[in-house]
């Protein structure tokens, strides 16, 4: 077993960047020795979250005053756009483990469009392996560049990859409907579009239009027999942490509700975070919030070829800071789960 691997965080004052130092400063084999950010210096990492006054912490300093020899893993907890410029000087010299979307799309054209951005070092983007854990367990292992799923893809391909790998359901027609705590638009969000403690909002945004349709389209597009096609809603509610996918699809021919329950049992079975509700257990954020775990429920449509999927994570965990940990526990050998909250 490996211990006191070094652990660099960028980006440490974001919620995902507290999200990351409060699971990583539970884990047994972590030394946390470097915490970083874009615009907060000298002070305690404590001061964003008093659950971490328990910890003893570096102060937070510049993320540009980080030395990669210092460190055995940096995860970079920063938007995308910008975690590429720190990837450019750190390859090959640490294990990166990045959160933005900056290495998730193997195809620089699709980048760009996606992101209206202009990568800084697009020659490494092959370099990264893509972190969902349940589908490229294999390929994590010793891995020493991994790039984190967004949190709307990770919710959406969990259930949607082995259907599709099994020939279970159509992979045209999809409609994926998704909802988002108001943590997933990071600290800059404006709460005022969510409304007061009495008049609570709730709106969708950037329908069939999202950054995250071109990253969940190439992911389903590696697992599909045939042409991918989807529409996909998101939406942001008033609550801070949480994510619900509900996905509808048409089963194959010849596939039966029991056929398809009978596949996703197992896959649940098989990984430890993945959770198939029986039909008596209601699906709702109490059950993910605070955990890595996907939780998932199975319903038959009105037509006997339909069925609706309902995916339910913890943004801030499962999709982002408990995903990175999952990573990283693989990507050193270690227990999948160390530090993490079933």
């Amino acid at each position: 077993m490996v211990d006191n691997i070094k652990v660099a965080i960028l980006g440490s004052t974001g919620y995902v960047g507290i999200e990351l130092v409060k699971i990583l400063s539970l884990h047994p084999n972590v030394v946390i020795n470097f915490l970083g950010s874009e615009n907060t210096y000298n002070k305690e990492i404590s001061s964003f979250d008093n659950n971490l006054k328990k910890f003893e912490h570096p102060l937070i300093k510049s993320n540009q005053d980080f030395n990669p020899s210092i460190s055995d893993v940096v995860f970079l907890a920063l938007p995308h756009g910008i975690s590429n410029k720190y990837v450019k000087n750190y390859i090959n010299k640490i294990k990166i483990i990045d959160l933005s979307a900056d290495f998730r799309l193997s195809n620089l054209e699709t980048y760009n469009d996606s992101y209206q951005n202009k990568h800084s070092c697009p020659e490494f983007l092959k370099e990264f392996i893509y972190g969902l854990s349940e589908i490229y367990r294999n390929q994590l292992i010793n891995a020493p560049n991994i790039a984190i799923p967004g949190c709307y893809p990770t919710s959406i391909l969990l259930p949607l990859i082995p259907l599709l790998k099994n020939n279970i359901v159509e992979s045209k027609n999809i409609i994926i409907d998704s909802k988002s705590g108001y943590s997933g638009a990071g600290k800059n969000f404006d709460k005022k579009n969510i409304g007061n403690d009495l008049d609570f909002n709730f709106y969708n945004y950037n329908t069939n239009n999202h950054r995250h349709i071109s990253e969940i389209k190439q992911e389903l597009t590696n697992f599909a027999k045939d042409e991918v096609t989807f529409t996909f809603n998101p939406h942001i509610l008033p609550n801070f942490r949480g994510m619900m996918s509900t996905i509808y699809c048409d089963l194959k021919p010849g596939i039966s509700f029991e056929n398809t329950k009978k596949l996703l049992q197992s896959y649940s079975e098989e990984n430890i975070f993945i959770d198939l509700l029986n039909d008596d257990s209601r699906s709702d954020f109490f059950s993910v919030q605070r955990t890595n775990k996907c939780v998932l429920k199975l319903f038959k449509g009105h037509q006997k070829d339909k069925i609706i999927i309902i995916s339910l994570i913890d943004n801030l965990v499962k999709g982002a800071a408990g995903q990175a940990t999952q990573c990283f526990n693989l990507s050193f050998n270690l227990e999948e789960s160390t530090a993490l909250k079933l």
